[in-house]
């Protein structure tokens, strides 16, 4: 009878402990989602394109046409600007802490900027329309990305001067550093993504991507590369390769993706109105989260230390009736509407 009550009291207590980890893995999923946490407004006026997050520093970077936001990502607080710039892009930052550089498409040149006064130091003339900008770890320099001249342009940050140009196959987007010599970037109107090696200043490989590629992503440790396309689609890319694993759906009119080291998630921040997270640790790429956000939140950074996601988005009145200048004019954006949009969980 004794070894029955045992035998009974493990029973209870086994079934009890599976109902638990039952309980336990149906609360789980909805416990890990992500929702919008809070939104903070900015009464300046004007445009956008990237934004980038200083996590060490907690401040927040948005290039705004004419200017770049320097907000405190803790309190959506905007506690400077840099400004007389003429329509920027992107941001890149120097580990050490003190610079900053802004590719300003309008100027076809980098502004240097100082970290802790915001003031100009130093405007370096390179492609035309520079976009996407990164620093690149392996050789210390600065990268431009030059959507009309079709080129690189490769920065020495000592001397302050291009000293590579590198030709691509065409309009050149987004790119990113495995931070050992290779670089990696998107090529929009071919829809390629190709291998650039940092200090030869060459292409090593071109390969096919998704349709339009803009945002990238990269997972550096497990070499997935993660292009965000028109079509409503990530692709998910080998990068010692080239070779498409998956093609996860994502939002409609994507134009930034993230990565989440921590938690093995690629991000896609759509112009819809949907942040799209796909599950990156898992052998089929499933999308396991569309989270809406706002119509025109289309760029985004990812911030590791927080575990955060910060996107941008505004409201926007009547498009305006096309003109022979201007064929495809974009509507306004209403004044007062500018809003930072934070995510977490």
């Amino acid at each position: 009878m004794h070894n029955l009550r045992s035998l009974g009291h493990l029973t209870r207590a086994l079934s009890c402990a599976a109902l638990t980890f039952v309980l336990f893995a149906a609360v789980r999923p909805a416990s890990a989602q992500y929702r919008v946490i809070d939104r903070w407004k900015l009464d300046d006026a004007g445009g956008w394109d990237y934004l980038l997050i200083d996590s060490p520093a907690h401040r927040l970077y948005i290039t705004r046409g004419d200017h770049v936001d320097v907000v405190d990502a803790q309190t959506g607080k905007l506690t400077g600007t840099v400004s007389g710039l003429h329509g920027t892009h992107g941001i890149a930052l120097n580990p050490d802490g003190k610079l900053g550089y802004i590719s300003d498409g309008g100027g076809n040149a980098v502004v240097v900027f100082d970290r802790s006064t915001l003031a100009t130091v130093a405007t370096i003339p390179v492609g035309t329309n520079p976009d996407c900008i990164i620093w690149e770890p392996a050789t210390q320099t600065v990268w431009t990305f030059n959507g009309r001249s079709h080129d690189i342009s490769v920065i020495d940050p000592a001397t302050q001067k291009v000293v590579a140009t590198i030709p691509v196959p065409g309009k050149p987007e987004f790119a990113v550093s495995d931070g050992k010599g290779t670089v990696f970037n998107n090529i929009e109107d071919k829809n390629e993504l190709i291998r650039i090696d940092a200090r030869a200043h060459k292409i090593t490989a071109e390969w096919p991507s998704c349709d339009s590629p803009s945002g990238l992503a990269f997972d550096a440790a497990g070499n997935r590369l993660f292009p965000v396309c028109d079509g409503k689609k990530m692709s998910v890319i080998d990068s010692n390769s080239g070779k498409v694993l998956a093609s996860p759906a994502i939002g409609d009119g994507p134009d930034a993706a993230g990565w989440s080291a921590a938690h093995k998630l690629a991000f896609a921040s759509c112009g819809e109105g949907v942040l799209s997270v796909v599950d990156a640790g898992s052998a089929d790429y499933k999308t396991i989260q569309t989270l809406p956000t706002q119509r025109s939140a289309r760029t985004m950074t990812y911030d590791p230390g927080t575990d955060r996601i910060y996107l941008v988005a505004a409201e926007f009145g009547p498009r305006p009736a096309p003109t022979p200048e201007n064929p495809r004019p974009r509507p306004p954006m209403i004044p007062g509407t500018f809003t930072i949009l934070v995510v977490g969980r």
